[in-house]
């Protein structure tokens, strides 16, 4: 059992990510480029199979299983963790690649786990991870780690909750689809569904995930929702319910990258739209299906990472981080917009990685006879065309011109983004680059004739709508009241409401309580005090008559009783 877990890709990654903590200069550079490429050769050369079989209390853990879903989930972390290292190497943060290599190798860890206790440490420990990736990027991004850390802590116990009781009621231990029948399985859902950004917990996306760095976000982007797709996959394939929960997200997460501001939330709210893609796709079930969220996870990746290190670029660059403080770039870092550019074509356009995706969970809808989850789809992918992809590349690159001082992105930031283009171009352009990598034979033709011309008109009609709406897309830039409204504002002014009201209540009984006891204090000195009544002094005759008076009142009580 040492010797399997040896060759866990997970454990190298986590402890070689510790060890990057203790490295500087050129060492910490070149393990973090190795670490990947050498846990991609060990997963690679691990046949299909249950590994690793650890006991514990009644049951055996399965922590290495290695199948074609698993392999492919785990390869795409790993090029991911690769990329970025590269992407990185002018990072100055001690903390930051260190804690992204635990992050990233918990992610593994989870796509590669048999049993769901496994998979419940590793999701844990990707919440560490992930957490302490954002305090990376500074004292302004406390606030929002700590409710990033908070949200996925929740998720986590309603994640444990459901598997203890999955367990409780003679369920399995390895990880297999469920029934939503009983409460187990829909807590197990709803933990899922937390990291994947459903609602009503889906404002942690854009909360935290631009707070971090300019690498930082990178990272964050393509490690925690993918792992909830991949569990979701795992865990309730077919499920009707998450169709109509992921096609919430998608609008949800359309609506408010169309009116946000400030660009990396444009693409944090559009990460959201594409995980309800995967979502809805997963809803559907069918193995077309399935093979087109597994597929799209991988070019989502890919392509969402290269339009984030390009305005992280822009960021070290200029310091602006909203659409309205951007302009006019090109001419200052010209390779930067040209892979800014192939990254918002590579969601849907030809010869890129997300056409030969989108297509596969389209045609799944349209086989399943899906007819209004086909159209919402549609609309979804070329509206999020126009979202992420024109409307960040046109007011970042192309925009009226700010006179801002910049200069092209140095070279490790360059090739972070010239690695990802080429992979979605080799993947676009060979899609058995992909497909073969997929859990489900495939026998799908991407480039017909039909479908190329139908999707290049799509992007047209986009490009077109954009910019005829151009002007009113600026004059509505902003940002809109989010579900965090309600715990972050409202939630506070309630509390101090309530607090508020409580004290001012409390304030009126101590008040009443403390004047009765000033008036019995005033009675007793009244009565008691040196000059009380009770405590003058009497002369002996009166003293007398009183005992006297008071024996006969004895006596007459006595004889009558």
């Amino acid at each position: 059992m040492a010797a399997e877990l040896l060759h866990h890709p997970a454990l190298w990654l986590i402890l070689g990510g510790i060890a990057l903590g203790f490295l500087r200069g050129a060492p910490r550079a070149l393990l973090s480029l190795g670490l990947p490429l050498f846990a991609a050769w060990l997963l690679w050369g691990i046949p299909e199979g249950i590994y690793g079989g650890l006991h514990f209390l009644d049951y055996t853990l399965e922590m290495l299983r290695v199948d074609r879903l698993g392999r492919l989930f785990a390869l795409v972390f790993l090029l991911v963790l690769f990329v970025g290292s590269v992407y990185a190497l002018r990072q100055p943060s001690r903390l930051e690649v260190p804690a992204a290599f635990v992050y990233g190798g918990a992610a593994v860890g989870a796509v590669l786990a048999g049993d769901w206790i496994t998979l419940f440490v590793f999701w844990e420990l990707m919440a560490i991870g992930s957490t302490l990736v954002i305090w990376a990027g500074g004292r302004d991004a406390y606030p929002a780690a700590m409710r990033y850390l908070m949200v996925h802590l929740f998720g986590g116990v309603v994640l444990m909750a459901g598997i203890t009781a999955h367990l409780a009621g003679g369920g399995g231990l390895r990880i297999e689809a469920l029934a939503l029948e009983g409460i187990a399985p829909w807590f197990i859902l709803a933990g899922v569904l937390i990291n994947a950004g459903a609602f009503p917990f889906w404002s942690w996306i854009p909360d935290a995930y631009p707070r971090a760095s300019w690498s930082g976000m990178v990272f964050l982007s393509a490690f925690t929702t993918k792992t909830a797709v991949y569990v979701l996959m795992r865990g309730f394939p077919g499920a009707e319910v998450l169709i109509p929960i992921g096609l919430l997200m998608a609008g949800y997460g359309l609506i408010y990258a169309l009116v946000e501001n400030t660009a990396r939330r444009v693409l944090a709210y559009a990460i959201i739209n594409q995980v309800g893609f995967m979502v809805a796709g997963i809803g559907i079930g069918t193995e077309l299906a399935l093979n087109g969220v597994a597929a799209h996870a991988f070019a989502h990746i890919v392509y969402k990472a290269l339009l984030l290190m390009a305005i992280g670029a822009v960021i070290v660059q200029t310091g602006k981080r909203d659409c309205t403080d951007l302009g006019g770039l090109a001419r200052q870092m010209p390779v930067t917009t040209g892979f800014a550019i192939f990254g918002a074509l590579a969601m849907s356009a030809p010869l890129t990685a997300g056409f030969i995706t989108k297509s596969l969970v389209l045609q799944a809808a349209a086989d399943a006879h899906l007819t209004w989850v086909w159209l919402a789809m549609m609309v979804i992918a070329a509206g999020v065309f126009l979202a992420a992809g024109l409307k960040v590349v046109v007011f970042v690159f192309f925009g009226e011109p700010r006179d801002l001082d910049a200069e092209e992105a140095p070279p490790s930031q360059r090739w972070g983004m010239r690695l990802l283009a080429l992979t979605s171009l080799a993947a676009g352009c060979y899609p058995p680059l992909l497909y073969d990598l997929l859990p489900y034979p495939i026998d799908y033709q991407p480039y017909t004739g039909s479908h190329v011309v139908f999707q290049l008109q799509l992007l047209l009609a986009t490009t077109v709508v954009f910019f005829v709406l151009r002007a009113r897309l600026v004059a509505m830039l902003g940002s809109l009241i989010d579900i965090d409204w309600f715990y972050r504002t409202l939630g506070p002014r309630w509390v101090k409401l309530v607090v508020f009201g409580v004290s001012i209540e409390i304030r009126e009984v101590v008040r009443l309580v403390m004047r009765g006891l000033a008036n019995l204090l005033g009675s007793l000195r009244r009565h008691y005090g040196t000059r009380g009544v009770l405590a003058r002094t009497w002369p002996s005759g009166s003293m007398v008559l009183w005992v006297a008076l008071l024996l006969l009142m004895y006596l007459a009580l006595f004889y009558l009783a």
